[in-house]
């Protein structure tokens, strides 16, 4: 077991390095051009994947600075826009309001 993990761990991280590096935009890109990257994790799969999840991508700041964090979801009961909306539906549709 221990053989198959020091074997498909290496493996998981060059796929997983390779990826990223293929999809990541040229303007996060650190130190080397994207082609060049690719090509390292590509030829030296362990201290090319290392290499690049450390210096290759430029990572958001967790406190202060970086870019600003994109707006986190909100669930449909706690989004009052949304509950707004339902009660303005509900008028629409009420048969009670056509009556009069």
């Amino acid at each position: 077991m221990l053989r198959v993990l020091m074997f498909l761990v290496p493996l998981a991280l060059s796929v997983y390095a390779f990826i990223d590096c293929i999809s990541t935009k040229d303007d996060d890109i650190r130190h080397m051009p994207k082609p060049l990257w690719a090509i390292l994790v590509l030829l030296f799969p362990l201290v090319g994947s290392i290499s690049w999840l450390i210096a290759g991508k430029k990572r958001s700041a967790v406190a202060g600075g970086g870019r600003p964090r994109p707006r986190q979801w909100v669930a449909p009961d706690d989004n009052p826009d949304f509950l707004k909306s339902l009660d303005e539906e509900k008028r629409d549709d009420d048969p009670k309001r056509d009556e009069s």
